[in-house]
């Protein structure tokens, strides 16, 4: 298997790894997350940042514990917290000197032509200014209403769906588990982490049963999803667990982390040319 450098990386950090169980902003995590990606950065690497965790952010927020039901009203519990997602990145990547900007964008936005090839520079712009795009789905105006589709079914479609317009290298997806499976490892005690994969069959679709939290949506299905994506394209995705986000800079470097997906593996892309 041949090793290619990674020069563009999209990130995806998932609502589970953003906020805690007991509900509250896991800001060493954030914190870790901003540090990583700004050393990558100030290396000379293009990143990008998919994000999710309004949701789960404005029920803090809100002193909320549950979801609430109507749309309408995690509309606008997206709306408080993506704001305040926005103010906590805004401070932790300010510590480290580096810029950030935010991007939100609905399914129709990356469908039409026009329209997504407009957002696609502006990311181009932002990235050969130093400056990393925060992207994340516009929850405040995507409902699926007839024939007018709007909303990504989560984040990691949107991650990868991203990654490939933009002509990315690699997809790292950061989640709440260290790996994929052979079985459920919360209730299988035989179950294996698979290190490499370079396509997904429908067996390993079928074990991969699609779930969610309170505070996110998806589950391993999506993720496997945004790997046939990836791989359908000739580019490259490592799933991994996102408690410690420095764990991005062994990806990079070409260490064995998580699950990877894709024909090629991976060169040290921190070493100077």
């Amino acid at each position: 298997m041949g090793k290619k450098k990674i020069k563009r990386v999209v990130v995806k950090v998932g609502t589970s790894t953003l906020v805690q169980k007991n509900g509250q902003v896991n800001l060493p995590v954030i914190d870790n997350l901003a540090f990583t990606l700004s050393a990558i950065n100030n290396l000379g690497l293009e990143v990008i940042l998919v994000s999710s965790g309004a949701m789960g952010v404005g029920l803090e927020s809100l002193g909320l514990k549950q979801r609430p039901a109507a749309i309408e009203e995690q509309q606008a519990l997206s709306s408080v917290g993506q704001l305040e997602l926005m103010r906590i990145y805004s401070q932790r990547f300010m510590n480290y000197q580096t810029m950030i900007s935010q991007v939100l964008l609905t399914r129709d936005v990356l469908h039409y032509p026009v329209s997504r090839q407009h957002v696609l520079n502006t990311i181009e712009v932002l990235m050969k200014k130093r400056i990393i795009p925060i992207i994340n789905e516009n929850d405040t105006v995507s409902v699926d209403e007839l024939d007018h589709h709007t909303t990504f079914s989560d984040n990691d479609e949107l991650s990868a769906l991203v990654a490939t317009k933009i002509d990315a290298d690699l997809l790292i997806i950061l989640s709440d588990v260290d790996a994929l499976y052979t079985a459920d490892p919360h209730r299988d005690p035989n179950a294996k982490p698979i290190h490499n994969l370079d396509h997904v069959t429908s067996t390993i679709e079928a074990g991969a049963a699609g779930t969610s939290t309170r505070f996110g949506t998806g589950g391993m299905i999506t993720k496997l999803r945004a790997a046939k994506t990836m791989m359908e394209a000739d580019r490259q995705m490592v799933l991994c667990n996102g408690r410690d986000p420095r764990i991005i800079m062994d990806v990079l470097k070409g260490k064995q982390v998580g699950t990877h997906f894709g024909a090629e593996g991976i060169a040290n892309s921190l070493k100077e040319e």
